[in-house]
């Protein structure tokens, strides 16, 4: 049964919480963006984001493999490739259209077609990446039930025998 090592599985928790962080603390209004304090942190926190992502998809394309047992459809393989490059993606999309979004509105974009757009786009990002995450949390789950240690390699909790 494969087991991923420390820092894969600090990678993958850590960025669910750098995630949810910026779920909870997300600009509910663009005119927020006033706030000069406001907006440079926001630009901070999005590179960060990506930053972050991007250690995460370097280390994990690079010396990870699949846990997914030999036996796994071909089928399943693919969406499971699917799933986990879609995240990466829609993921690093939220970032760079909430930077597109600070850069047109410190430039003056505050309201029209341009940033009404890309703030469109950017929702679109976050919901495609919420509907990957589902698909993601009910394949770990879908897993565990079958038991064949697919859970058990990242989750440290409702671990198999």
């Amino acid at each position: 049964m494969k087991s991923y090592g420390p820092i894969a599985r600090t990678f993958h928790w850590g960025f669910i919480g750098i995630f949810l962080y910026g779920i909870i603390k997300q600009v509910d209004d663009i005119s927020q963006l006033e706030d000069s304090a406001l907006l440079r942190f926001e630009v901070f926190f999005a590179l960060l984001f990506l930053a972050v992502l991007a250690g995460r998809f370097i280390y994990m394309t690079k010396t990870q493999t699949s846990a997914l047992p030999e036996n796994t459809s071909r089928f399943q393989r693919q969406a499971a490739r699917l799933v986990h490059w879609g995240m990466y993606a829609s993921l690093a999309g939220i970032a760079i259209t909430g930077l597109m979004i600070g850069g047109l509105f410190s430039l003056g974009f505050k309201t029209g077609l341009l940033i009404e757009a890309v703030s469109e786009l950017h929702g679109f990002t976050v919901s495609l990446s919420y509907l990957l995450i589902a698909l993601h949390v009910a394949a770990a789950l879908y897993h565990r039930l079958l038991g064949d240690g697919v859970w058990t390699a990242m989750t440290p909790f409702w671990t198999e025998r």
